[in-house]
């Protein structure tokens, strides 16, 4: 806690210390970060505001207080609407606590060391502004770079209250002090280097809190500004279009081609903002932002922001704060591990937020069904004899709802596939492409399984002038640091999508690789948001109709590949267990969480965890979360549809 609480005064001093040495101006964060950068080789976040505020960022659990639910209750409304206990079960509010991104971090440190303060900056606002991961700011030394990237510096632990803690992921204070431009009018930059307001407002002793608003009558009690940039995408943008470190002497990694040509252009990790921006979401009669999805507005007839008398009553102008994706698997994992329903509010054990996570995953398999639609159509069939096969010819069509790519986000290891099913008219299955084993996590990836994913690789890797996606012992890899080729992106574009701008007018960033969707008028570049899926079976002879098809559209937030690649990483690597790794870091040992496990034992040990009882189900292989469904049925000597359409 001594070093979250720092007077302004003595910061402001070091500031001006520095700036008069360096010749510089107290509030040229840009070239400061450089002169803070302790020496240190490689700077991976060398942009947007730095380390030190004169302001320090605000816990969020001071905003719950008025912007919290009025009760733990289960039932209780407010839960769906007040933004402090929508907040609280999401993967914004939790991303410092995920288990998953730990395992990753670890790998990526490993691959490039350090990259880890790139990866901090946006998973732990307070203590990455805190100066609890590598800088520090205001002139005072580096931290240790490998505690400081590896996460060991922060203070409180994963289960300690936000007030008590730096694992409070992206907090309200970091949103609601974001600015679309920094000092001199230096725009947006991008990668999560965010510009945050650090200025007194209006004498208040303070920063103001910006956000969509502009109040008349009763006011907020804390000082506040209207933003035009929490209205608009671009807010979600800077940390949802995550590109290869933009270091001081360039990017770590450039896009290569199939054929090994270096594009120059900075390697695009994830692109969901851009490819919003490419479709007809992004204006014109379709026109919808990505808060109007992730942060609709509540229409409960008794919707409020605040749970104070007096306050007015905001049904339908009240943005939720739900942040809703599709991950359902770590939100229950993170209650089970870390939630304690049990403890004494106020304690430092047990977050006590085990309804906002059971919240999340419902808004987020909402969501997820909400997404996309399926059509099934059975084109030919040729009946089964007594003593011979016959055949079947199926088309599915896949139609992306969504504002980005399906599926869109974070690549490794996220997925989602066609499952097609035939049965007889006794209900036996005959035929299936794309099997899904729950309890082995195994998908068959037949000849004709369709799974949509992006595939990133080292180009060259194997030294067969390929981008290779798996490793000497063709076991898949998921190095995201060095990634710098793509080798399969079939993801669904959204409608109205076109890959080629201006700014990159090869699509190079967004466009399909290894898949194929066409325009939707020749010549003018707008891809379809559909997929058309052939499907060809040979039915058993002997086989009686009516035939029944069934097709099913399932996502998944992990794969067991990339579950044992973070797990095989750590053993390969002789990574340490985390309290062992982190040993001088504050408040260790640890008794949640990993412990003297290393992180990537700890996650493959939750997603193995069958459970001991019904009490204690166990959190499941990332099960896959069911979006569409459709069927289609058929007799000998018909084809029609049984005209059932959506759902899942």
């Amino acid at each position: 806690m001594t070093r979250l609480l720092r007077l302004a005064p003595l910061l402001l001093a070091c500031l001006a210390q520095l700036a008069a040495a360096t010749d510089l101006a107290p509030n040229d964060w840009l070239h400061l970060s450089e002169r803070l950068s302790g020496g240190r080789s490689v700077d991976f976040t060398p942009h947007g505001t730095q380390p030190g505020l004169v302001y320090p960022l605000q816990s969020s659990d001071d905003c719950s207080a008025c912007h919290g639910a009025d009760s733990t209750s289960p039932t209780d409304p407010t839960l769906k609407y007040r933004p402090h206990a929508a907040w609280a079960g999401s993967m914004m509010a939790n991303a410092m606590r995920d288990p998953l991104f730990l395992a990753a971090l670890d790998v990526a440190n490993h691959d490039v060391p350090g990259v880890g303060d790139f990866c901090l900056r946006c998973h732990t606002s307070n203590g990455w502004y805190a100066g609890h991961v590598v800088k520090q700011g205001f002139g005072l030394p580096a931290n240790d770079v490998t505690l400081g990237a590896a996460a060991c510096l922060l203070e409180g632990s994963y289960d300690a209250p936000d007030g008590y803690s730096d694992y409070s992921g992206l907090s309200c204070h970091f949103c609601h002090r974001n600015m679309a431009q920094g000092p001199g009018g230096a725009p947006m930059p991008g990668n999560g280097a965010a510009w945050l307001d650090d200025s007194d407002c209006g004498g208040a002793g303070e920063p103001c809190r910006r956000g969509p608003y502009t109040y008349t009558g009763v006011t907020p009690p804390h000082p506040w500004q209207y933003s035009p940039l929490h209205t608009q995408s671009a807010m979600c943008g800077q940390c949802h279009d995550v590109t290869s470190p933009d270091t001081g002497s360039g990017p770590l990694k450039t896009l290569k081609l199939a054929d090994g040509t270096d594009t120059g252009v900075p390697f695009p990790i994830e692109r969901t903002f851009s490819e919003w921006q490419r479709s007809s979401y992004a204006g014109g009669g379709q026109a919808q932002t990505c808060q109007g999805c992730h942060m609709p507005m509540s229409e409960d007839p008794n919707a409020s922001a605040c749970g104070n008398p007096g306050y007015p009553n905001r049904s339908g102008t009240l943005a939720v704060h739900a942040f809703a994706g599709g991950n359902t698997w770590i939100p229950a994992v993170l209650k089970g591990e870390y939630d304690d329903t049990e403890g004494i509010p106020g304690s430092w054990n047990g977050l006590q937020r085990g309804n906002s996570f059971d919240q999340t995953v419902e808004w987020a398999r909402q969501m997820l069904q909400s997404a996309a639609t399926l059509q099934a159509t059975i084109t030919s069939l040729v009946a089964p004899g007594s003593g011979s096969p016959g055949s079947i010819g199926l088309q599915v069509k896949v139609t992306n709802r969504s504002g980005h790519k399906f599926p869109s986000g974070y690549s490794e290891g996220r997925r989602a596939w066609l499952n097609v099913r035939v049965h007889d008219r006794y209900g036996n299955l005959l035929v299936e492409s794309a099997a899904y084993d729950g309890a082995t996590a195994v998908l068959t990836h037949d000849a004709q399984a369709r799974v949509y994913e992006v595939l990133q690789g080292i180009w060259n890797y194997k030294g067969g002038g390929n981008c290779d996606t798996t490793d000497l012992g063709n076991q898949p890899m998921f190095h995201f640091a060095l990634s710098d080729c793509i080798a399969k992106d079939n993801r669904i574009p959204p409608l109205g999508f076109t890959p080629a701008t201006a700014a990159d007018p090869q699509g190079y960033e967004v466009r399909p690789v290894a898949a194929s969707y066409p325009e939707t008028t020749p010549g003018s570049g707008v891809l379809v948001n559909h997929d058309l899926v052939p499907y060809s079976f040979v039915l058993p002879a002997g086989a009686m109709g009516p035939f029944t098809v069934q097709a099913r559209l399932y996502y998944q937030t992990s794969s067991r590949d990339y579950i044992e690649f973070l797990r095989r990483e750590a053993q390969v690597n002789a990574f340490e267990g985390e309290n062992q790794m982190c040993a001088d870091g504050p408040g260790r040992p640890y008794v949640v969480g990993p412990k003297d496990r290393t992180r990537g034992e700890y996650l493959y040990q939750l997603w193995n965890n069958a459970g001991n009882d019904a009490q204690q189900p166990g959190y499941g292989k990332s099960p896959p979360e069911a979006i569409a469904f459709d069927s289609a049925i058929s007799d000998n000597d018909r084809i029609f549809r049984d005209g059932f359409d959506g759902g899942a």
